[in-house]
Formats: C-alpha cells, structure tokens, sequence
C-alpha cells in the first residue's frame, strides 16, 4: 500500500488529514449533541472524480470506507487501489443502471442506490454469478415524492418503485442482504425536516426487517443535521477531498 515518496504526495497527504480531522471533528460534535458514540457513525469518503492515489492516501490514514458514483470510473479505480495492497470497503452511491449490475458486483461492498424491484432483481442474479457472498444493499428513498428523481416512493402508482416492494425483493433474494435506507435531502427543503422523514421510514422498515440498521445520510454540507436524526454512515465529498482540480 506504501506509495514512492513524492513531494506532490506528501503535500496531499497533509492537506487530507488537515481536512479528515476537521471532519471527524464536525462528526464528534455532533454526536455529543445528539447524545450518541461517534462510533456508530461511518464516515464513508466519496472519492468520484478523484484519483486511485487518493484513495491510498486515505487508506493510510484510516479512512476505510470509500465511495464512487459511476461505474466506469469506479471498478478501474478499483482495481488500481486493489493492485497497490489497499483494502478499502467500496461504497457504491450513485445512480445505478441494471446494465453496471454485473460490473458493480464484482467490486461493491455495499450498493446505496437501489429504488426498483427490477433493479434488485438484476443485482440478485449478478451476484449469484460473480460473488461469493450476500450483497449489502440499502433502499434509496425519495423524501419528496418527485418521480422524475432518483428513489424509491412511499405509495405511488409503480409498484416497480414502491419501497415496500423493493424491501420485500431484497429480503427476499438468497444473494442480497437489505441493510438499511439511504436518501439525499431535497435541495428546497430543510434537511432538519428530510432526515427526520427518513428516520420515520427507517424506523418503519427495521419494524419488519430488524437487521436493516442502517442509515445513510448526509453529505459535507447537511451532516450534523443527519446524524442528529439517526444517521449511521454519512458521504464525505468536497469536506474531505476539498476542491482541488480533480480528475474525470
């Protein structure tokens, strides 16, 4: 995992712990104002744009758990940070289309984004095929019930969307485990008011599946809010990476 000395590499490497303490701070301070052990928050480093070396560089740090958003840039960077020794816990975050199901499986931990029947179906039957074990899944929940957005709904008029059915699917496939919820808070809306929406339906879902615990909420700009309501693991972006020129 040890990277050829560099003084490019040591400047970021200096600049990422300057940045990973003031996160952990933001988490530890939120987690004693919501009276809870900042050990039962995950801070997981979404990495999109960025590039393999960052991925080690955290990875010496100890920031284990690591996020991407498309596939195509994802399962390369993959098998980059696999190749160099670093064994990091892959995140998958973003959007995801059934076509990357077979790609995905292969190097995912934890896929975050799954709001279909069809879409858990096709995970399923990839992971049959390419895994040796279950994968974590968690069902993406759309707070404001825009159906033009990523998500899965309460109600609705598609039973392929509805999260009820999509918990059911997941549970029900020998090759998927549901752990839990994942949601993005709208935009326009206070996200006091969306991570309280989730925390009601997260609790409504682990009252028929107790195993799904976990909640994934809050990003750079909304974390302390999130974790005040329940959030087990949040996705560190620009916090973390900062905004430096990045890759794509």
């Amino acid at each position: 995992m040890s990277q050829a000395p560099s003084p490019a590499l040591d400047e970021r490497r200096a600049q990422l712990a300057v940045n990973l303490a003031r996160v952990r701070s933001r988490i530890d301070a939120a987690c004693a104002a919501a009276d809870r052990d900042p050990a039962e928050v995950t801070m997981v480093a979404v990495t999109k744009t960025y590039p393999a070396s960052d991925v080690r560089l955290l990875a010496e740090l100890g920031v284990l758990d690591v996020g991407e958003n498309r596939d195509q840039d994802a399962a390369p960077k993959a098998a980059e940070v696999a190749s160099a020794g670093a064994r990091v816990r892959w995140h998958f975050v973003g959007q995801l289309q059934r076509n990357k199901a077979r790609s995905v499986v292969r190097y995912a931990d934890l896929v975050h984004s799954v709001d279909s029947v069809r879409l858990a179906g096709a995970l399923a039957d990839a992971a049959q095929r390419h895994r040796d074990r279950p994968l974590e899944v968690l069902v993406q929940v759309n707070l404001d019930g825009a159906v033009d957005r990523g998500g899965a709904l309460r109600g609705g008029d598609d039973p392929d969307r509805e999260i009820d059915a999509v918990a059911a699917e997941i549970a029900g496939r020998e090759t998927l485990r549901l752990a839990g919820v994942m949601a993005v808070a709208p935009l326009d809306w206070d996200p006091e008011r969306a991570f309280a929406g989730l925390a009601e339906i997260a609790a409504g879902l682990r009252a028929g599946y107790p195993g799904a615990v976990v909640v994934s909420a809050g990003m750079s700009g909304d974390l302390e809010p999130a974790i005040a309501h329940g959030a087990t693991h949040v996705r560190i972006g620009s916090a973390l990476l900062g905004m430096r020129s990045t890759l794509r």
